[in-house]
């Protein structure tokens, strides 16, 4: 092939690129253009001490293909909000739906009536009102916004929020993008949760098969008939999938290929959100290291990396140096049904390879809370009739005198209500912090984990907890529904009460086969992950199938606080709990 002949396919694909990307310019906020440069000082942003949005119904355009979104100020996602700490902002949101909604200002340290949860800590904007949120910013990091109302979050009511400290910024950069990872379907979020409520495993095309068996793929013939026997499925590792999902970077699907620019040699700042209803993503750029500097807003102390697993809500802000040529920005599903792909690139029209999907992982026993038994090991000496799928079986014993480990033996859980949300309960919880997220165990580069995370400043506060709680999470998958301690919210449960400024340690043990994104408003917590008075500080916290997590918290806000699931359907199906917290005194 000639030179002039790649030149001009080079130009024909580049003129094409650039006519998609004009096409698609008006669909995104300033910080989503299809090719963006970064976020510049006189980028249109969302800023000063008075700010209004308005709600309103939107098309939203994936991969050439429209459908129906909610957005805010036109946009989906919406405008970037940014802000500097120590400021007073104002903020008039309003109403243009039909159905009532909501602004949550997620990972922000607000007073308790400025949250934004309809029936915890506010009554909700009904339609064609205004609701004025009002606070000081007290900090500074990436954080970002959604609703609490429904499940609009699902289609598109989002946003991206950077607050500047009020001095120097410790993380040097010379250019920034915003990275807002999300999901989106076609199918109507209502009727995506009827699906599931129908089938647990509706959205699961992933499944093992006699073909995958005979070419000795997946699971050997026993472990099959083990986990049949218990009538689970080692395939089901995300509720809602690639099967109907599109995954979305900047609100760019796959083929829309979002481009962020750079300089060789330029130390860039990529802001990652997962603003995504269910999806939990695996993030590698191939060839590129990334350096991690901050997690849920705060500055933590550098760790190289190759790869991360982000939980949905959760943020991390990394560092890359790349080098005079493309690359390929990867947000994998953790199922590995699918993903999310844009590219960083020195100038517009440059693509790199896109890798292929890795294959999907497969639950094992750990998942399902037998502690580090071997997996391989699965069903000698286990009870299987015990996981609630058969007949009962003498309370710790299987059969032939074996040590059971039953999956339903509530002496393991006594704080746990003997209700339907309850299907199995987790015999030998373990601590998976220093694990790197389902399916990544096996990969050969460095991977993130919680325990790698270290404080860049102490901790404001380094007591003692003065009590400890735990709290389960429970779950039934074939009928759909989440609780805590197998209530669900819908029940009304009574809130857990806290005294201000009490030192408590709280446990997350998880009663399910599914990860769980945990999410306390109005606080952050400190992770129990041997680092003292430097332990990471966080809002939001992915609780591994089968594991557990332990973090301190300072309960010093005052009010009411929605605590729960940060998978959409989840919270919706009832994993929701209120954190109330009083004055010494106060006998409410």
């Amino acid at each position: 092939m000639t030179s002039s002949a790649i030149g001009r396919r080079g130009l024909l694909r580049g003129a094409a690129l650039a006519g998609g990307s004009l096409a698609l310019a008006r669909w995104f906020p300033a910080w989503a253009q299809p090719v963006s440069a970064g976020i510049a000082p006189d980028m249109p942003v969302l800023s000063g001490e008075e700010i209004a949005m308005r709600i309103a119904h939107a098309p939203i355009t994936i991969d050439g293909r429209t459908s129906h979104g909610i957005a805010m100020n036109g946009t989906i996602p919406a405008p970037l909000i940014r802000l500097r700490e120590g400021q007073n902002v104002r903020i008039a949101v309003t109403n243009a739906l039909d159905e009532d909604s909501s602004i949550h200002w997620h990972g922000l340290i607000v007073p308790a009536h400025m949250d934004g949860v309809p029936g915890v800590s506010f009554p909700g904007i009904r339609p064609g009102e205004t609701f004025v949120y009002e606070f000081p910013i007290v900090q500074s990091g990436t954080y970002w916004f959604h609703s609490h109302s429904g499940l609009q979050e699902q289609l598109g009511h989002y946003g991206p929020m950077i607050i500047d400290p009020a001095g120097e910024d410790p993380i040097r950069y010379d250019r920034e993008h915003v990275i807002v990872l999300s999901d989106y379907s076609t199918m109507h979020p209502h009727l995506v949760f009827r699906r599931l409520k129908q089938q647990g495993g509706y959205f699961n095309h992933q499944r093992q098969t006699v073909a995958g068996l005979l070419a000795g793929r997946d699971q050997p013939l026993s472990e099959r008939l083990q986990w049949g026997a218990m009538r689970m499925d080692p395939t089901d590792i995300a509720d809602v999938t690639g099967s109907t999902y599109s995954f979305l970077i900047n609100g760019h699907g796959p083929q829309d290929n979002w481009t962020g620019l750079f300089r060789a040699g330029e130390r860039v700042r990529l802001r990652f959100i997962n603003a995504a209803a269910m999806t939990i993503f695996n993030v590698r750029i191939p060839g590129l290291r990334m350096t991690v500097v901050q997690a849920d807003g705060l500055n933590v102390r550098p760790v190289p990396v190759e790869e991360f697993q982000i939980t949905v809500a959760e943020t991390y802000d990394v560092i890359v140096e790349p080098e005079d040529r493309a690359y390929t920005l990867v947000a994998e599903a953790s199922d590995r049904s699918g993903m999310g792909r844009a590219t960083l690139a020195p100038r517009a029209g440059m693509t790199a390879p896109v890798p292929a999907l890795r294959e999907r992982p497969l639950a094992t026993m750990r998942d399902m809370g037998m502690g580090d038994m071997d997996h391989g090991q699965a069903g000698d000496g286990v009870d299987h009739s015990a996981m609630g799928h058969g007949p009962p079986s003498a309370a710790g014993a299987g059969s032939g005198g074996e040590m059971s480990h039953s999956m339903r033996d509530f002496s393991n859980a006594p704080g746990v209500a003997r209700t339907p949300t309850v299907q199995s309960i987790s015999p030998m919880p373990v601590d998976r912090t220093g694990e790197p997220g389902q399916g990544l165990d096996g990969v050969e580069h460095r991977v993130l984990t919680y325990r790698d995370l270290m404080a860049l400043d102490r901790n404001p506060d380094i007591r003692a907890p003065s009590r400890s709680l735990q709290l389960h999470l429970t779950g039934n998958m074939e009928r759909y529904m989440w609780a805590f301690d197998g209530v669900k919210f819908s029940d009304f449960p009574d809130p857990i009460p806290f005294r201000q400024d009490e030192r408590v340690r709280i446990t997350l043990v998880n009663d399910t086969m599914m990860a769980h994104p945990i999410h306390l408003h109005g606080h952050f917590f400190e992770l129990v992950t041997g680092h003292a008075e430097f332990a990471p500080r966080k809002h939001t916290v992915n609780v591994a199938p089968g594991g557990s997590v332990t973090f301190d918290v300072t309960t010093d806000a005052v009010g009411d606080w929605a605590f729960h699931c940060h998978l959409l359907y989840h919270m919706h199906a009832g994993m929701m709990q209120v954190i109330t917290v009083r004055p010494e005194g106060d006998a409410r």
